[in-house]
């Protein structure tokens, strides 16, 4: 079913993780690849496999996080049956958010403890949002953090508007999971039937909104890639 689309070389151990491995899984089930987080994080921890980052796309799904979120679905059973989206309640971070194709979905799976980041759960967010900032202005879209959000933005007409979320996991041993949701070429009609991360007064907008030619998944992965390797310390 995988791919590896990439195998970072070995680091001291005095600097990172030895390997990472980018694994590009294609289209997955939400619950199938919630399942594969799961796997991964029992041998990650074990030592029996290294650091590892999932880069996927899910069909059209809500996903509910912590802090809750089924009040933010604006749209009922016959309407969530009629465009094709199932709703989950998940163990990650954060709001109601939606997951379909055309987004690149991120998933790291890594021992955070064993990097220089440590316990500091708060700046394993401020790194990822780091990548995505350093990833999309390799395409020329200029964004930034918003005071009191996690997630990346740009500039819109009116307010900010989100382009990449991050719900994110990190249980009692230090191992990561769920992760970022960057709009490449994804259907934004589906974030109308919620109120995306109960976020009432800014919009959603994706990269193929904001470009006058759509990027290719590819290349976004290849230069999402490239950044994560270089916040996070992979060389």
């Amino acid at each position: 079913m995988a791919t590896d689309l990439a195998i970072a070389e070995g680091l001291t151990a005095q600097s990172a993780p030895p390997t990472l491995t980018v694994r590009d899984l294609g289209l997955v089930p939400y619950e199938e690849c919630w399942q594969l987080q799961r796997d991964l994080a029992a041998v990650v921890i074990e030592g029996h496999v290294g650091d590892t980052l999932l880069l996927l796309e899910h069909p059209h799904t809500y996903t509910c996080g912590r802090s809750g979120g089924r009040n933010h679905i604006l749209a009922d059973e016959e309407e969530l049956g009629r465009i094709g989206a199932i709703v989950l309640d998940v163990d990650r971070g954060g709001d109601v958010t939606y997951h379909g194709p055309g987004q690149l979905v991120a998933y790291p799976i890594i021992n955070l403890f064993a990097t220089k980041i440590g316990r500091d759960y708060r700046a394993y967010v401020r790194s990822l949002e780091e990548v995505l900032i350093r990833a999309l202005a390799d395409f020329e879209i200029s964004s930034y953090r918003v005071q009191g959000y996690s997630g990346v933005w740009v500039r819109g007409t009116a307010s900010e508007e989100k382009i990449a979320a991050i719900g994110v996991k990190v249980d009692g041993r230090g191992v990561t999971s769920h992760g970022i949701a960057l709009n490449v070429e994804t259907d934004l009609s589906y974030f109308s039937r919620i109120v995306p991360c109960g976020i009432v007064d800014k919009g959603v907008t994706s990269m193929s909104q904001l470009l006058a030619l759509p990027s290719a998944m590819a290349d976004v992965k290849s230069a999402f890639v490239t950044h994560f390797k270089e916040v996070f310390g992979y060389h």
